[in-house]
């Protein structure tokens, strides 16, 4: 089983992810409603992607992908930023720090089944099963 990490502070909008992604077949998610809440749960249980939102309280997106990336054991994590900020700025500034792909609210459910699927049939994404 792959295990994905779905952070937003909107819990409509982690249900609405999860549901998008119903489909991808052998995958488990866990939840984080801002950024330490993520921090915490990849300290509890090693995820293989995660779907991160950036304005969040506490701990912007951007905060949480360079300390995930820095990570040893989550340097090569997928990281999908799915987020309302659709400026060019904030999608460079995201990639540039090594976010795998960036997508904007309001997303469609295929296009990000395609992503996650795509993102998780790479190599590099077995960190949960080790």
């Amino acid at each position: 089983m792959r295990r994905i990490l779905v952070v937003d502070d909107s819990a409509t909008m982690r249900k609405m992810v999860m549901a998008s992604l119903r489909d991808v077949k052998d995958v488990i998610f866990g939840e984080a409603g801002n950024g330490l809440e993520a921090i915490e749960q990849l300290e509890i249980a090693p995820f293989d992607l995660m779907i991160l939102d950036l304005n969040m309280p506490d701990m912007h997106g951007l905060e949480v992908l360079q300390f995930v990336l820095n990570h040893p054991q989550y340097s090569k994590t997928p990281i999908v930023i799915l987020t309302t900020k659709g400026d060019e700025g904030s999608r460079s500034e995201a990639l540039a720090a090594g976010a795998a792909c960036y997508l904007t609210k309001p997303f469609h459910p295929k296009s990000l089944a395609g992503e996650i699927v795509n993102l998780l049939s790479e190599p590099s994404t077995s960190h949960a099963s080790q």
